[in-house]
């Protein structure tokens, strides 16, 4: 998908660069909050560039937690730890629980942005690992 394509189909706008998570990324990823923590629901739009992804991570939760992905534009991926990757686009929805090792982000060939909801829940935290290397992210 090119990018004008992409930029008509990313309604609520790629926003800033995300530098204050670019050491979890391979590439560079955008952030545009649309609600702030204090509202009780975080909702974002996270837009990567092409062949952009996140390291794998995992969102804890005592009760409640996790996160959910609405996929708006382009083309992504997202894979739990252990299972195949999973190819995303426009209207797909990932709902990821507390506890399950994931990543998520574009494809090779495609820009890719989803709003991501952070589930809200009692002793919520996140724990970011190891990056997802260049031989898993090339099979797919």
């Amino acid at each position: 998908m090119n990018r004008e394509e992409f930029d008509r189909g990313n309604l609520f706008g790629k926003g800033e660069e995300n530098t204050a998570y670019a050491q979890y990324f391979t590439g560079t990823s955008y952030l545009n909050p649309l609600t702030a923590a204090k509202d009780g629901v975080f909702f974002a739009n996270v837009t990567f560039e092409p062949g952009c992804r996140n390291n794998w991570h995992v969102h804890y939760a005592e009760k409640g937690g996790g996160q959910i992905l609405l996929c708006i534009a382009g083309k992504g991926w997202y894979q739990e730890w252990g299972k195949p990757a999973r190819s995303l686009g426009p209207g797909d929805v990932v709902v990821i629980p507390a506890g399950v090792k994931h990543w998520h982000g574009a494809q090779k060939d495609s820009w890719f942005s989803h709003i991501a909801v952070e589930v809200p829940g009692e002793g919520t935290k996140n724990e970011w690992l190891e990056p997802v290397t260049d031989a898993q992210y090339d099979i797919l």
